[in-house]
């Protein structure tokens, strides 16, 4: 079975006339971390307003909206569904009215133990209204147990455990979250006056913001029309465990994760991975548009001519994050098709960013072969995934992951290619600012650095799904 994710993209905005705008523009520069659904929230300082729906930003929210949700706060919400399904009850910010006020979220990550937190508030009544993981936290906060302690956010982020980023607004504030080991990345910017919290730097640069710094792992920063301020809720040696996979795949290149270019990051993932694994060839060519970055560094270190393979149809989404595979195969024809006169008669070298299924990348490779390539390198810029990733990227089961218990000659028979190479998990780790060990690689190694309550369907709130045998029993909500 699927484990839960919950991969999207976050940004806030206050002190700004225009905060809803901004927040739109921020989350249009990170449509490439959710297509599925879109929302915003903003306040006035008294009530918040919501618009949220399916589809892209510019198909969830019109500029009606915008004039609508006018106000000098916001909080928005790109949507990729990993806990729950695609639906309009799912697109966040959430926002619920309760005995504390108002309060909406945004999330992206995964909360490894929200089953359990939320089995326990349905055993005593409680109805839930969304089937993803995110409501428990706001549960949690309507929580007079919580609710009447001296700094109620606090104590209910110190129950949590897994990846996450967070925007909690209330009418008067934005809190934003990230969780004790990084594992999401959170960054604050400035626009004159106003301040603006996004998932990635390329949000601040579509608004002519200043790259202020990270948002540091357990760290809540206050953002209010009176300024910002900062508190910790972690205790400071908490091991970091962040993303690895930002750099191979989900961040845009332009952005700064972890404080490195991903750019200049994947450019040293393909050189590294041309010094390994060189290929007897006429042309190195991208599997757009993650793997061009890498590319260029397969071809500055290995001299070989770089070109152009495949045209790209800027009209389709990402596949990789589509929620079923009929819609990624669909999607990769859709959106690459190979250029004959470039590929034809061609001894090619490949360069992909990852091979997860491995069911596209064949086609990718059928399609080339079609096209007349006379010989196909795929050399791979991460290391094989052999491991489901539990903390909100969509890797599936084991037995769906073209790598586990496969050697690599036998994922190249499957791919239909004349040789194939991965980059080695000490070699990518060398590309990336040390220490290394702040990096999780679970997906790659199987080394989790936050404990995991067994699996889980990705539907399992809808499914209502009961708990595996031998799962640890209901959590004991701790005040």
């Amino acid at each position: 079975m699927t484990s839960i994710r919950h991969y999207c993209g976050l940004c806030g905005v206050v002190n700004h006339p225009d905060a809803a705008e901004f927040a739109y523009f921020g989350l249009y520069a990170q449509q490439h971390r959710g297509q599925e659904a879109a929302g915003i929230c903003t306040s006035d300082g008294r009530t918040i307003d919501r618009r949220a729906a399916i589809g892209l930003v510019t198909d969830a929210l019109n500029e009606r909206d915008l004039v609508e949700l006018r106000n000098p706060m916001a909080i928005g919400h790109v949507r990729y569904s990993t806990t729950g399904s695609c639906s309009t009850a799912n697109a966040q910010p959430l926002l619920v009215n309760c005995a504390a006020g108002q309060v909406a979220i945004c999330h992206n990550g995964n909360l490894v133990n929200a089953r359990a937190i939320r089995e326990t508030y349905e055993a005593t009544g409680h109805i839930f209204n969304t089937t993803s993981d995110t409501e428990v936290i706001l549960h949690m906060l309507a929580d007079a147990a919580y609710r009447d302690m001296d700094d109620p956010l606090v104590a209910v982020l110190r129950q949590l455990r897994g990846s996450y980023c967070l925007l909690v607004m209330f009418p008067d504030r934005i809190e934003a979250v990230r969780d004790p080991s990084g594992n999401r990345p959170l960054c604050l910017g400035r626009a004159g006056d106003a301040w603006i919290v996004a998932s990635e730097t390329c949000a601040l640069d579509i608004v002519d913001a200043e790259y202020v710094r990270e948002i540091e792992p357990g760290e809540i920063v206050t953002l209010s029309l009176d300024g910002i301020r900062s508190r910790r809720y972690s205790v400071p040696d908490t091991p970091r465990a962040q993303c690895i996979f930002e750099h191979v795949y989900f961040a845009d290149p332009s952005s700064m994760i972890f404080g490195q270019s991903v750019h200049e990051v994947r450019k040293r993932f393909g050189a590294s991975l041309a010094r390994q694994s060189p290929a007897s060839a006429d042309l190195v060519i991208a599997v757009p548009n993650c793997a061009r970055c890498a590319a260029i560094g397969y071809h500055e270190e290995s001299g070989l001519p770089l070109g152009r393979g495949f045209t790209t149809n800027h009209y389709v989404g990402r596949s990789f994050i589509l929620p079923s595979q009929g819609m990624r195969d669909m999607a990769v024809r859709l959106k690459l098709n190979p250029i004959r006169a470039s590929v034809a008669g061609k001894r090619l070298v490949v360069v992909e960013d990852s091979v997860v299924r491995g069911t596209t990348t064949r086609g990718k490779m059928q399609s080339l072969r079609n096209a007349g390539a006379r010989e196909i390198h795929l050399r791979v810029a991460s290391p094989p995934i052999r491991h489901p990733c539990h903390y909100g990227i969509d890797f599936p089961s084991r037995a769906e992951l073209i790598a586990h218990e496969r050697t690599v000659e036998q994922v190249r028979e499957f791919l239909g290619v004349d040789s194939l190479a991965y980059l080695t998990l000490d070699a990518m780790l060398a590309c990336v600012r040390p220490p290394a060990e702040h990096f999780c690689t679970a997906c790659f190694s199987g080394r989790y650095p936050i404990a995991i309550d067994g699996e889980f369907d990705k539907n399992v709130f809808e499914l209502h799904v009961p708990a595996p045998a031998g799962a640890p029993p209901r959590a004991e909500v701790r005040h």
